[in-house]
């Protein structure tokens, strides 16, 4: 009964918008709503296409509910670092409800500019809004660190929206990943923000006056990290370690990956090829001191290491799989994801400036995914061809 009286409300409000009244022009506003609360009423009705109960709003959500153990997670363990700093005593809702007061109004910024841009876009071009938002608003605040300001996550968010979207015309267009985009902008013009061993946990580090370093900062500035901070490979799997919002738990990560893959909204291929090439950089490089070649600290850090700390986990599941800007073909998809595993590790260990290597890493093979297709495309093109001369030959 509510669902019916929203319906008809919602049909009363949509009536001076529809094509030939008054407001016609702003009707992908009001639409955006209604898409947003029921199920578009529109199907194919000719054409190729493949016919399911699947959507982008569908797909979006399900991505949305796969970020919600990490978002969670992420909350609580920023009240979590603060509450450890200060040495104050705190329950599990104390460390949630803090790290929630910092991060909830980082995606209400985000949500907000986000979609103000995307709705004015709609409105001048006369399209639908697009449901893609939903996902990247939440991603933007969720790979930033707790402490950067909100008008520079506003920032960050136009410029995604602008340059790394929009400019190529809008969702399903865009060469590059919108939400690292943002992120890639605020930390190339605000990097005292962002870099990777001056990441605070929140404003405990103005009350005491120590930093939340993360485990690569730390490394890149050649300290014993492990032990300094007294963390094993549970702390880093689990995730009770400094760093961006919702980065630093693997296991919260990898649930999140089984509800992607298993409704194929991301390619497991993508996943487990970006951590055969991180593990094999890893394995490389810590190989090293055997053949007399001296290492710094994050070359000998170990290899499985470097698969649970930083945005490695996180970049890999929910960015690398972006079905736009990742490859497309199944040969493709393990040449891509295996090569933002090998350049994530390298950058990071040898470039003691990004000591986060995942985000450059990504943003570089999205440029190249379609190089990518393209000669797999064109092998198969020149191998049938092959085939089907060989096989004109033989009739013959």
């Amino acid at each position: 009964m509510t669902m019916n009286w929203i319906r008809q409300k919602l049909d009363q409000i949509k009536e001076p918008f529809q094509p030939g009244n008054k407001f016609e022009k702003y009707a992908p506003a009001v639409n955006a709503l209604d898409t947003f609360l029921f199920v578009p009423d529109h199907t194919t009705k000719k054409g190729a296409h493949i016919r399911d109960a699947v959507d982008l709003k569908r797909t979006m959500i399900t991505v949305v509910l796969a970020l919600i153990p990490a978002l969670i997670f992420g909350m609580w363990n920023t009240g979590y670092q603060y509450y450890s700093q200060t040495g104050e005593e705190f329950g599990f809702m104390d460390a949630f409800i803090h790290g929630a007061w910092k991060i909830v109004p980082m995606i209400v910024v985000s949500y907000g500019v986000g979609l103000a841009l995307e709705f004015a876009f709609a409105i001048m071009r006369g399209h639908e809004v697009n449901e893609g938002y939903l996902v990247t608003g939440l991603l933007i605040p969720m790979i930033m660190p707790v402490d950067i300001p909100l008008w520079m996550v506003a920032l960050s968010v136009i410029f995604a929206v602008l340059i790394g979207k929009e400019a190529f015309g809008g969702t399903g267009m865009n060469i590059l990943n919108p939400a690292l985009t943002a992120r890639a902008f605020a930390f190339f013009a605000y990097p005292t923000y962002m870099s990777g061993n001056e990441v605070w946990v929140s404003e405990a580090a103005n009350v005491d006056g120590v930093s939340g370093e993360t485990i690569l900062g730390s490394l890149a500035a050649g300290k014993d990290a492990i032990t300094e901070m007294g963390l094993s490979s549970a702390h880093m799997f689990t995730g009770m370690i400094p760093g961006s919002i919702s980065e630093t738990s693997t296991l919260c990560i990898l649930a999140g990956a089984l509800l992607i893959v298993l409704t194929k909204v991301a390619d497991w291929r993508i996943i487990v090829g970006g951590v055969v090439g991180a593990a094999a950089m890893g394995l490389l490089l810590n190989a090293l001191p055997s053949l007399g070649v001296d290492g710094n600290a994050l070359t000998n850090f170990a290899w499985y290491n470097h698969l649970i700390v930083g945005g490695f986990a996180f970049g890999i599941v929910f960015m690398a799989t972006d079905p736009v800007s990742a490859a497309q073909t199944m040969k493709g998809k393990w040449i891509y994801g295996i090569l933002i595993g090998l350049i994530a590790i390298l950058i990071r260990t040898l470039n003691p400036a990004y000591p986060e290597g995942i985000m450059l890493s990504i943003l570089l093979m999205n440029v190249f995914a379609p190089t990518i297709d393209h000669y797999i495309v064109e092998a198969n093109v020149k191998r049938r061809k092959k085939r089907m001369q060989t096989q004109t030959v033989k009739t013959a």
